[in-house]
């Protein structure tokens, strides 16, 4: 019986490889797999990670698009409201797979395009560009900007991931020993009332 099964699994695969070599049949499908940080290598991990808190903010549905009646919302709460045909084009402008929404990664060829010049002036991607646009000094990267441009510069793109992961990692550690010293200094405090009124 396994020797079957292994003679069936084997014949697949077979047929599999016959397929990828260019023989008769249906052809394999080959799906790209969307990585912002590899795709989108012009924006550091911060920008990105921003660039998706507005998206999941104004996504509302959740099914990671933003659809016409969530652009509309989104662009009349950033006080820039536009036509139903004006919202139809900005859709257009990004929509890769022509499915009438706008999916993270198309959400993130809006700024793409703003960055490269690419939006026609006070068009509405310009605008919602201009109106979400992330100032990565704002967000607390500060100094560290232009240590990052320069690491850049110096090394190859993966270590610039690695550098702001081990970055934030950093982070994580001191805010967790921060924590620790707090509750260390609270229970030290309660214990103290704790004796005081025995």
């Amino acid at each position: 019986m396994a020797d079957a099964e292994l003679a069936q699994k084997l014949a697949r695969r077979q047929a599999f490889n016959e397929r990828v070599e260019g023989t008769p049949g249906p052809s394999p499908v080959m799906r790209h797999v969307f990585n912002p940080y590899t795709d989108f290598p012009e924006f550091s991990r911060k920008e990105i990670k921003e660039y998706e808190k507005t998206f999941k903010k104004y996504d509302i549905g959740a099914d990671g698009f933003i659809d016409f009646q969530e652009l509309k919302r989104m662009m009349e709460k950033l006080e820039a409201p536009q036509t139903h045909l004006a919202l139809k084009e900005m859709i257009k402008e990004v929509d890769e797979d022509k499915d009438n929404k706008i999916s993270f990664r198309e959400f993130l060829l809006i700024f793409r395009k703003a960055k490269a010049g690419d939006l026609s002036v006070d068009s509405g991607l310009d605008q919602l560009a201009k109106l979400t646009e992330i100032d990565v000094d704002q967000e607390g990267v500060g100094g560290a900007k232009i240590f990052f441009e320069a690491k850049i510069e110096e090394q190859k793109r993966g270590s610039k991931f690695e550098e702001e992961i081990r970055s934030e990692k950093e982070e994580r550690i001191r805010d967790e020993e921060e924590r620790k010293e707090r509750r260390a200094a609270f229970l030290k405090k309660a214990s103290f009332f704790g004796q005081a009124k025995a």
